[in-house]
């Protein structure tokens, strides 16, 4: 598979990368940004919506600078898993991701901004063409989703990164860029619920860091994953928790890999006080279960995954309150 042709952009300054985006922008020229790679030029071998021009931030100077409280979008996950800085939730979520290998070029950046994936959009180009388009590649046909049938003004493509769950339960912010200036918001309302827009970056923007709040140090936080194998593949389900020790009220629980944004679920811990104890805990991961409803397009079946919630999230709340 040969990656279609484009035209390369390497700025080295946030200023310069905005000023090449407005100037793209102005000219009509789409384009795509790339941190590490790892997921957009595969995409882009598979003729998966590519574009004739890409930015790299691969050269933006202070981009990978990585801190306590802070993270930048060019930090390698190999970084952030090997790191005595960051919070060890971050650490743990990193040293999840894909292999060793592909965790040397991978970005925080990019992993939160991760395309989503379905089984019936990753594919070859070829592949997709002999049973028709979907909506989310739909090269021009209109087609349909062929998830949920007879529709094609929503994509239920399922975002699978594993980063996102885990900043949302330490109450990360994020700071967006773009030719209109700088911004922030809570992780949390990055994400939009379309498989094919995802976020609301709007045009020419790129996402700068990541922001942990002061009390993100004192929190005890924990991860836990399903996937098929325990190297590579992308996260079917996945549970983050964090709280403050002693303070039963401080919990925050993200859910990833089962729908098309990552879900951050205050609703079902507030509702929930009594988890610390064993039946407690049982009745907040059941209630968790119940919240969250995937859809049959990745590797493992929906209603399998989804039972699965209930499992990760007994795990992930046992170990923060044995640690606690």
């Amino acid at each position: 598979m040969l990656t279609p042709p484009f035209v390369l952009h390497r700025p080295t300054s946030v200023e310069e990368a905005c000023a090449v985006a407005a100037d793209l922008t102005a000219q009509g020229r789409p384009f795509d940004w790339v941190a590490g790679g790892t997921d957009l030029l595969p995409n882009y071998k598979w003729h998966l919506n590519p574009k004739g021009d890409v930015i790299s931030l691969a050269h933006v100077d202070g981009a990978d600078a990585l801190a306590a409280n802070r993270v930048g979008c060019m930090t390698r996950l190999h970084d952030v898993a090997t790191s005595e800085v960051v919070h060890p939730l971050l650490a743990a979520a990193a040293a999840k991701v894909a292999s060793s290998l592909i965790r040397r070029s991978a970005t925080v950046g990019g992993n939160l901004c991760l395309d989503t994936r379905c089984f019936w959009y990753n594919q070859s180009e070829d592949w997709r063409r002999s049973i028709e388009w979907c909506h989310k590649a739909d090269c021009g046909t209109g087609a349909d989703c062929r998830v949920i049938p007879n529709q094609n003004t929503l994509c239920v493509a399922t975002y699978q990164g594993d980063m996102a769950a885990a900043f949302m339960a330490l109450g990360a912010e994020v700071e967006l860029v773009g030719p209109d200036g700088e911004r922030r918001m809570p992780l949390e309302d990055f994400f939009e619920l379309d498989g094919m827009k995802k976020n609301v970056l709007q045009p020419g923007e790129f996402l700068l860091a990541v922001y942990l709040p002061d009390d993100a140090a004192s929190r005890v936080g924990a991860y836990h994953k399903l996937r098929v194998r325990e190297t590579w593949d992308f996260p079917e389900a996945g549970i983050a928790a964090s709280w403050i020790p002693g303070d039963a009220t401080s919990l925050r629980v993200a859910s990833t890999g089962l729908e098309s944004i990552p879900g951050l679920h205050m609703d079902v811990a507030e509702a929930h006080s009594d988890w610390t104890n064993t039946e407690g805990r049982k009745r907040l991961s059941k209630a968790l279960q119940k919240a969250i409803k995937p859809v049959n397009n990745t590797a493992l079946p929906p209603r399998y995954r989804r039972s699965m919630v209930s499992v990760l999230a007994s795990r992930a709340l046992r170990a923060i309150t044995e640690e606690g």
